[in-house]
């Protein structure tokens, strides 16, 4: 019997919470009740509404209101319903459900303040005023709001009776559009359920069953079908993957391989090779995803062979073969690869498809994205412009690639120190992804991720801090706890209260994400390397230098032999070894890996790039170090140039460098 994934049950956690709702609502009747119940899902929300008015009624009276969005007040709110009901107006037992605080707009658009902000400096100085209701008030609000309820409103805030949380976990339920292509090949009496409106799809339980039953039934099933079903499988799982749909990020991504897998297997026996170079191409994503570059790499050439041979030269698939294979080079950085492989894929689109066409923006943007990542800022700044406006032309402005484009241009412009420009970009790109996608997306905490590195940049901590706690959350529910991107944020955190010396809080967050990518991508895989980089800069700016050495040098050591001899994060890698020699007076074994660093940057990233000028200042400060001024003074000189060039005369890197200088001249002038 196929089980019905619209069930009302409530799980044990949800469960809890709502019978301490019920119970708190009841026992504070006759008096001012102010009750906070958080949940990010409308209609869930709205379920559990629905089932607390039906079970407290007749008793408990039950009223809804909704926040004006033009005068958010919940003082206002209440005193409109309450003057307009007889029966509130005699303080019988009445309990009133206050709901639209997340429909409030948190960004300040024309207005000096956001509707968000009117509702938290109202609520703030609302406790007394809503004394003269004696009713139980639930509020409810998104975890997002919740954050900023108790920063914004602190007084509001201690005069709750309750705080109740429900979370609505991904549901293990493929929708009816991802059925469709499987159900003739399956052709099982059940999947008629799915016509019924009730199913909002088959859950992943009864699918695995299906293919179970379909696999034992015989042996004497077309091969042909069972490689289109096994590659349907793998479409569904990876989808869901890169969706964040499943609760079970490494069991499902698995799953997409091994039925990618077994699909590649029988196409490559029935000599599929359409299909199959398809096939090739999907898993080779899946292994770059894990870091498995050197699995993916062949995959990606012969998918590109095989379209090449089929289809010819000049084919839209064959451009995407060659983006793709571009794009596992640049991760590797491999930039001298990958560039005129992006350069072939754009021609290519441009030629068969016209210079008006999405996939033209794709490449563009692709390309931008390299030169970003070689510090070639002003080869990338006009790609980015044009793809921007491309898309803008093409898709409108309200489209959610628009806003991947207005985010890439923004951390250009981060990343150049152009912090008024880059600004407005973030929030604009925040803004269209609410609107477009929700604010439960997972771009939405990218989002809110990036603006928060921007302020952290900065220096505005507290705005960063609360928007990468934001992140957090959100990512946390809407891919689970266990998930690369929450590592991602939980690194983040950790950076940030570094940063502010706040070690305490950060080691731990640390040593989470540390683990949770383990766990999650296994030991080899450059995301662990970074992570174990990020605590031993930890234990460095602790002094626990026994600690970091031995961090520095395994992250060191993986990323040599994940990503080669030739990557920009192997001279990361040195410099931060170096920097700790450095500290410890170990000057003989500092300078070899300041120089190796640094010839590493200048060969991959070219001379002109800002990592170069920090090699350049870190080898000066050195030769500082040791008295050695005459090799200093040049050095610093040339960073200083860069950086100026680069970044601008105002930005941190430059007037710390500048100051690097000036304390130099002033020893040359003491001796």
């Amino acid at each position: 019997m196929m089980t019905n994934p619209a069930s009302n049950n409530l799980d044990e956690q949800n469960q809890d919470a709502y019978d301490d709702l019920i119970v708190s609502i009841e026992a504070g009747i006759g008096r001012l009740n102010l009750l906070i119940a958080v949940c990010d899902y409308e209609n869930f929300r709205q379920e559990i509404i629905a089932r607390y008015q039906a079970e407290l009624q007749p008793d408990i009276r039950c009223y809804h209101v909704a926040l004006a969005k033009a005068e958010p007040s919940l003082k206002a709110a209440i005193q409109q319903l309450v003057e307009s009901e007889a029966y509130l107006q005699q303080h019988q037992a009445a309990m009133i459900t206050v709901t639209g605080v997340e429909q409030l707009y948190f960004l300040k658009l024309v207005e000096s303040q956001s509707e968000q902000e009117k509702f938290f400096g109202y609520l703030q100085w609302t406790r007394e005023a809503l004394r003269e209701f004696p009713f139980a008030i639930v509020l409810w609000v998104t975890n997002q709001v919740l954050v900023n309820l108790i920063k914004k409103a602190p007084d509001f805030w201690s005069w709750r009776n309750g705080v109740f949380h429900f979370a609505c976990k991904p549901k293990n339920i493929v929708p009816i559009q991802d059925i469709e292509p499987i159900r003739n090949i399956l052709n099982n009496d059940e999947l008629v359920n799915l016509n019924d409106s009730r199913y909002s799809g088959l859950p992943i339980a009864d699918l695995e069953r299906l293919v179970e039953q379909i696999e034992t039934k015989d042996n004497h099933q077309d091969p042909k079908l069972l490689s289109s079903l096994y590659s349907q499988l793998g479409n569904i799982y990876s989808r869901r993957v890169e969706k964040g749909e499943t609760q079970h990020y490494q069991q499902e991504e698995n799953l997409a391989i091994k039925y990618y897998l077994q699909a590649i297997n029988l196409q490559t026996q029935l000599g599929l090779e359409t299909d199959l170079a398809n096939n090739l191409n999907n898993l080779a994503l899946l292994y770059k995803s894990q870091g498995r570059y050197d699995q993916a790499e062949p995959l990606y050439l012969q998918a590109l062979e095989l379209r090449q041979r089929l289809l010819g030269d000049n084919h839209p698939d064959v451009a995407q073969s060659l983006n793709n294979l571009a794009l596992l080079y640049k991760s590797q950085g491999r930039y001298d690869q990958a560039e005129p492989l992006y350069l072939q894929a754009l021609e290519l689109r441009q030629r068969l498809l016209g210079d008006n066409h999405p996939d033209v923006a794709t490449s563009l943007n692709n390309l931008a994205l390299l030169y970003y990542s070689q510090g070639r800022y002003d080869q990338a700044e006009p790609l980015y412009l044009q793809a921007l406006e491309l898309r803008q032309r093409l898709l409108g402005d309200n489209h959610p690639d628009v806003a991947t484009s207005l985010n890439n241009l923004a951390l250009l412009y981060y990343s150049q120190g152009r912090y008024d420009q880059a600004e407005p970009l973030y929030l604009q790109a925040l803004e269209l992804r609410q609107r477009l996608l929700g604010d439960n997306h997972p771009d939405v905490a990218t989002s809110l991720n990036n603006l928060a590195l921007l302020y952290y940049s900065q220096g505005r901590y507290d705005q960063a801090e609360l928007l990468y706690l934001q992140a957090l959350e959100l990512r946390k529910r809407l891919l689970g706890d266990n998930h690369p991107a929450v590592a991602n944020s939980l690194n983040n955190l950790a950076g940030l209260y570094r940063s502010q010396g706040r070690y305490d809080q950060a080691e731990p967050l640390y040593l989470q994400a540390l683990e949770l990518l383990k766990r999650l991508l296994g030991d080899n895989h450059p995301d662990v390397a970074s992570s174990l980089n990020n605590l031993a800069n930890l234990y460095y700016s602790q002094g626990r230098y026994d600690q970091a050495e031995p961090l520095y040098l395994q992250a060191l050591e993986l990323r040599k032999r994940l990503l080669g001899d030739n990557h920009p994060d192997i001279a990361n890698s040195l410099n931060n070894l170096a920097l700790l020699y450095k500290s410890q007076g170990r000057y003989d074994q500092a300078e070899p890996l300041y120089l190796q660093a640094l010839e590493l940057r200048q060969r991959l990233l070219g001379d002109n790039h800002p990592d170069v000028a920090t090699s350049l200042n870190n080898l000066a400060l050195l030769y500082d170090s040791q008295g050695r001024y005459d090799q200093a003074e040049p050095l610093y000189f040339q960073a200083l140039d860069i950086l100026e060039r680069q970044l601008g005369a105002n930005h941190p890197h430059t007037v710390t460098c500048r100051k690097n200088l000036a304390s130099l001249r002033d020893s040359l002038k003491s001796q």
